[in-house]
């Protein structure tokens, strides 16, 4: 018969400790999803738009996917500033 020991007097070991998010602490996101059609005549529009939607909205591009056939479909992001107030 095998003898196995097992010592307690070792303190477990810490969870890794990840740093902490933005959303971790309350913040979150609003997002909007815009589909673009592969029939879109100039990649200068599109271009032109999400720039002006990231200019004047303050969205940012969050993340961009190109399906098969053309179809192209961008989510962009900002950040929820709630106001808390002072009263």
């Amino acid at each position: 018969m095998e003898r196995r020991t097992h010592d307690d007097t070792q303190p477990p070991v810490p969870p890794r400790v990840r740093p902490t998010m933005w959303a971790d602490t309350g913040g979150q996101y609003e997002y909007r999803v815009i589909t673009i059609p592969r029939d879109r005549d100039r990649p200068e529009e599109t271009r032109r738009m999400l720039t002006d939607e990231a200019e004047y909205g303050r969205w940012e591009l969050a993340r961009s996917v190109l399906y098969m056939g053309g179809l192209r479909r961008v989510w962009l992001r900002r950040k929820i500033i709630r106001v808390r107030s002072t009263l």
